[in-house]
């Protein structure tokens, strides 16, 4: 049997940057994994456009600052006559952030933070978030059976809860900004309870991202911020680089509280250590909801969740770009209710008792 390096197995990725340095360090950092080779680079937009259509390779890295054709562009045609997944590769700039946050709607699969320099920076966990994007991508495309719920999952009526919750904690990584952007513009401007969603996001990106979901939505989205109280009828994203916490103000108010600890998560902020926080001070009276994304942050806190008696969600492999955190929550059976993406909206409402008009 051929070994995955050079293989028909491997994951072929064409890397696309103006830059010969960032061509140099992605290719590098692609290659250090057995299972992944660069089959090509490009400099510019119109010649990631013909090595995407020539080489065919699995997975595009995509600068989003390309001369004359830029990312942006690129990609929609990429999508529209070559169709793969590309994975952004952006500054930390506020326009960054912004055209990332358009590249996704666009159908890019994810992006990466691009830096001026790796010298002073861990190279190690740039390499292994590069790496896990790349094999997502991959995984991404190839064909899946529907599978039976583990006996583990409960599917119960919502109503048969009797508490309806006072607050919804969703969690979500790979996959999780076009989700969002999908599902959070079905709640009504009525919505009887705050959601407080945790995106795993670079510094920087989760400002211009609740803008821009803002737009899209009838409920008011903001980027949570200190002492605020969280209020029906508002989302709330977590900021990149903190933990988002909540503590009881008073019998009936409750504040979010971004926080600087625990600072030795494996993502920051966390969405186990949110939703540990949310079990902690609303008991019974709290709903999590996990979505597409890749490893296992979550589950802890969605266990602590489910034994404080509230209700537990998760989004279904079918409708995942990434069936990570919902799946580890499957398999160790803390979850209530698994569905697709599009009925998480209903599940909510439900839960909560809503009898408006969507």
């Amino acid at each position: 049997m051929r070994s995955l390096t050079g293989s028909a197995h491997s994951i072929r990725v064409l890397v696309a940057d103006d830059s010969a340095f960032m061509r140099t360090a992605l290719t590098r950092m692609i290659e250090s994994d057995p299972g992944m080779r660069v089959i090509g680079t490009a400099q510019t937009g119109e010649e990631a456009l013909e090595k995407t259509t020539s080489l065919l390779p699995d997975v595009v890295t995509l600068d989003v600052e390309m001369p004359r054709l830029n990312g942006l562009e690129t990609l929609k045609r990429i999508m529209r006559d070559s169709p793969r997944p590309v994975i952004m590769v952006s500054s930390l700039t506020r326009e960054g952030a912004d055209t990332t946050s358009e590249a996704l709607d666009c159908g890019a699969f994810d992006y990466l933070p691009k830096q001026s320099s790796y010298a002073s920076l861990d190279i190690v966990k740039i390499r292994e978030d590069l790496v896990s994007k790349i094999r997502a991508a991959a995984e991404s495309r190839r064909p899946r059976t529907r599978r039976i719920a583990p006996p583990a999952v409960s599917q119960l009526p919502v109503h048969s809860f009797q508490l309806a919750p006072s607050v919804v904690a969703l969690g979500t990584s790979t996959g999780g900004p076009k989700a969002l952007q999908e599902i959070l513009p079905m709640f009504p401007v009525d919505l009887p309870v705050p959601v407080l969603v945790l995106q795993h996001m670079p510094v920087g990106f989760t400002g211009p991202f609740a803008k821009r979901l803002d737009n899209l939505c009838k409920v008011t989205v903001r980027e949570a911020t200190a002492n605020e109280l969280g209020e029906p009828g508002n989302v709330y994203i977590a900021p990149a680089g903190q933990q988002m916490i909540v503590n009881r103000r008073s019998l009936s108010k409750v504040e979010i509280q971004p926080s600087s600890t625990p600072p030795n998560t494996p993502h920051i902020p966390s969405v186990d250590v949110m939703m540990h926080s949310i079990a902690s001070v609303y008991g019974g009276l709290a709903m999590g909801v996990i979505m597409t994304g890749m490893g296992a942050d979550g589950a802890l806190g969605m266990e602590a969740i489910r034994k404080a008696g509230g209700m537990t969600v998760g989004q279904d492999e079918a409708s995942c770009t990434v069936y990570g955190m919902p799946r580890t929550c499957a398999e160790i059976g803390i979850l209530r209710r698994v569905v697709p993406l599009q009925q998480i909206p209903t599940q909510v409402l439900q839960a909560a008792g809503y009898r408006g008009k969507k």
